[in-house]
């Protein structure tokens, strides 16, 4: 299968740019190609594309921790010091017990359902229509919770406090939707979380902590098949890829942070309507 160092680069900017991005990374990573056509529609559509999408979320991963490891080290540490202490009222156990919570929805769909994902992952149509819904859902939310402000307070402790177990649950259920390509997962969570009574930047804050250990999960459970020799040949665009979404997933989550301090979803809602129902009738009427 063809894979040019020119496709590898722009995969990898879609890859990291748009997982953090609520825009859906999968989504664009099947709608992009189907639109330009070609050797990298042809390959889109192989099994050995998926391939690449898992290392190029790996790469994401990465970079994900690197810009919370501060927070992540604080967490950890702070989880350790509770079960020594047997004081499990700590607020880093607290946010790592949420993150679980949350963590275990979207794992169960995984693993039950995956082949299901698979099988669907490569259809434009249906990416054209989840990334339009994904629009609906951050408009929603914005929509529904626009009036909702609460007073600013250090961010795990913000987590700790005003996430619950119930609501962690929820956001973990809604964040099970992004495994159709279309739905950005970073944007159902913090979507849900605003629905489920959070604001925009405590629902967002722990969005940003629960995308890596499923990032990462989802592609450790794949990586394995990278192993396998099927990438022969393509190593090198598959290499430069992961770089180019390493430094793309680095930088937009700087961006993005600063981002909902102070500004909403809505540009990121009619971007996805906009986009999506072009794909749609692109996809669904003349293709």
């Amino acid at each position: 299968m063809h894979f040019s160092y020119l496709q590898a680069i722009v995969t990898g900017l879609i890859q990291g740019i748009a997982e953090l991005f609520p825009i859906s990374s999968l989504g664009h990573a099947v709608l992009v190609p189907a639109w330009i056509g070609g050797s990298w529609k042809v390959f889109s559509t192989s099994s050995l594309y998926l391939l690449v999408a898992v290392a190029l979320h790996f790469a994401s991963a990465i970079a994900l921790f690197l810009v919370f490891r501060k927070r992540w080290f604080e967490i950890l540490g702070g989880t350790v010091k509770a079960f020594k202490r047997r004081n499990f009222r700590k607020v880093e156990f607290r946010v790592l017990w949420l993150i679980l919570v949350a963590t275990i929805p979207v794992a169960l769909a995984g693993y039950l359902f995956g082949d299901f994902f698979q099988r669907i992952f490569a259809k434009p149509i249906a990416s054209a229509l989840f990334l339009t819904l994904n629009g609906v859902i951050l408009f929603g939310a914005e929509r529904l919770t626009r009036r909702r402000h609460y007073a600013p307070m250090e961010e795990n402790l913000a987590i700790a406090t005003r996430v619950s177990t119930g609501q962690a649950l929820v956001i973990g259920v809604g964040q099970s939707a992004a495994l159709f390509a279309g739905i950005s997962r970073f944007g159902v969570s913090m979507s849900f979380g605003m629905l489920r009574g959070l604001s925009r930047t405590v629902a967002s804050d722990f969005a940003f902590l629960l995308a890596f250990p499923v990032i990462l999960g989802a592609s450790l459970s794949k990586l394995p098949k990278l192993a396998h020799g099927e990438l022969s040949g393509l190593w090198g665009p598959v290499f430069v890829g992961c770089i180019v979404s390493f430094i793309a997933t680095y930088f937009s989550v700087k961006f993005l942070v600063r981002w909902f301090k102070t500004n909403t979803l809505i540009p990121f809602a009619l971007y996805c309507l906009f986009f999506g129902l072009l794909s749609v009738v692109k996809f669904g009427f003349f293709n």
